[in-house]
């Protein structure tokens, strides 16, 4: 088992906060499990989490990354992807890195709010080019001929080229927002996001949602 979820509510001076996050390891669980167990606790215990939550979150991705790769020589290869979802008030603030993906359902239409980071997009492929690496094809485009997705929490051997910067978006809470779902790969692989909306919309517990997406 190498995926793992998140979801925590929090009292932060006085607001009720909502953290939910998928993580998708590879090459075995020990970052994925890392990161479940200790990105949100970073997040929460930052100074500018509520004056500024996109700085915030940029910064406690990449201090649980550091941290991991400084306490654990070991696991040179091991790695995993992050979608992370912060609720504050009536902002939702979307955060990853790798190919775990969220998308929201608004006014009964699929929006995508992350972007899936694989090692042939024009702008991946450029930065690890720069960075001295390279892409080429073995199955799937992957970093160095190895990794298929170009930014991940761990993977040392590939860090130079492996970033862990997230791209984060911010949407406002409404009446027209009806849910989120934040989902690893296994999903995306074969159900697109509309088929995603379309299954889930009807089905007003959460839980039974997700259980109906998993047949999949």
């Amino acid at each position: 088992m190498e995926d793992f979820y998140e979801t925590r509510i929090e009292s932060v001076d006085g607001q009720l906060i909502g953290l939910f996050g998928v993580f998708d390891g590879h090459g075995g669980a020990k970052v994925a499990e890392y990161v479940k167990h200790n990105l949100f606790s970073h997040l929460l215990r930052h100074p500018k989490f509520m004056s500024d939550t996109k700085v915030a979150i940029d910064d406690s991705y990449k201090s649980t990354d550091s941290e991991f790769l400084e306490s654990d020589s070991t696991q040179n290869q091991c790695g995993s992807t992050a979608s992370t979802a912060v609720l504050v008030g009536n902002r939702l603030f979307v955060a990853n890195v790798g190919d775990s993906r969220a998308i929201i359902c608004r006014a009964g239409n699929a929006v995508p709010v992350s972007k899936d980071h694989k090692p042939d997009q024009t702008d991946e492929r450029q930065r690890i080019e720069e960075a001295g690496g390279f892409v080429m094809w073995a199955g799937t485009w992957r970093v160095g001929g190895v990794l298929a997705v170009s930014r991940a929490f761990g993977d040392k051997l590939l860090k130079q080229y492996v970033v862990v910067d997230p791209e984060i978006r911010e949407e406002i809470v409404d009446e027209s927002l009806e849910f989120l779902i934040l989902a690893s790969d296994g999903l995306w692989d074969v159900v697109s996001n509309e088929e995603a909306v379309d299954m889930t919309r009807s089905i007003q517990d959460p839980e039974e949602a997700a259980k109906r997406l998993l047949q999949e």
